[in-house]
């Protein structure tokens, strides 16, 4: 008798502990606003609510296209999250802004912690995500148009075209993180061995090392 009433009193105890982690999930305040100074763990503390301002839910920097000057891909990415946004702290979105030259690339990348939404401002684009089967889903956009990348999965955005375009993309996290496909893998810190690469690409060494050359390592 006592062994089944110490059975339930855990078991009661482990539910209503549940319960309590399930109903405090969400916000217990009005905001959290980040303190970027402050010690990062998961996120950012927040910043005391006497010192917020109405510039830390601010943010003027999507408004115009960003310069498409790279050499290589033809593309700039302007994001709006919570480094730029303090005020998206704990609210699990943001956005970004993707201006594309004539014959722009975004090339191939992933974001570990959010799904994307993208809204095509101007131009045309050819866009598509890979499935983890290696099932490509591309559709040629138009401007108003919208596509939907999942999260972590990889994928691409293209202008094909001779008129530059330019994108929205909202996220579903304050930071989404981006890891592109040729800088983590030919510019990892420390290097990844050229023989690991050369055999999982069929490449020659010497061609890693090019490849290489082209993503210096990020210090």
């Amino acid at each position: 008798m006592a062994t089944s009433m110490i059975y339930l009193f855990v078991t009661i105890l482990l539910v209503a502990a549940a319960h309590t982690a399930f109903a405090e999930s969400n916000m217990l305040q009005d905001f959290c606003v980040a303190d970027l100074n402050g010690e990062k763990v998961n996120g950012y503390p927040c910043k005391d609510p006497a010192q917020v301002t109405p510039d830390d839910f601010y943010f003027a920097g999507l408004a115009n296209a960003a310069t498409t000057t790279n050499p290589t891909m033809g593309s700039a990415v302007t994001s709006a999250n919570v480094e730029k946004i303090p005020g998206l702290n704990t609210l699990g979105l943001s956005m970004s802004r993707v201006d594309y030259a004539p014959g722009g690339l975004n090339p191939p990348h992933l974001h570990p912690r959010a799904s994307e939404a993208i809204f095509v401002l101007e131009g045309r684009l050819f866009v598509g995500f890979l499935t983890t089967t290696r099932k490509l889903i591309s559709k040629h956009l138009n401007k108003g148009d919208v596509f939907v990348f999942p999260r972590g999965l990889l994928h691409f955005q293209q202008n094909p075209n001779n008129a530059p375009a330019s994108v929205l993309a909202a996220f579903d996290s304050q930071n989404s993180g981006a890891q592109g496909v040729g800088p983590s893998l030919f510019g990892a810190n420390p290097p990844i061995p050229d023989d690991l690469l050369a055999k999982a690409f069929y490449l020659e060494t010497q061609e890693v090392q090019k490849i290489k050359g082209k993503f210096p390592a990020k210090k």
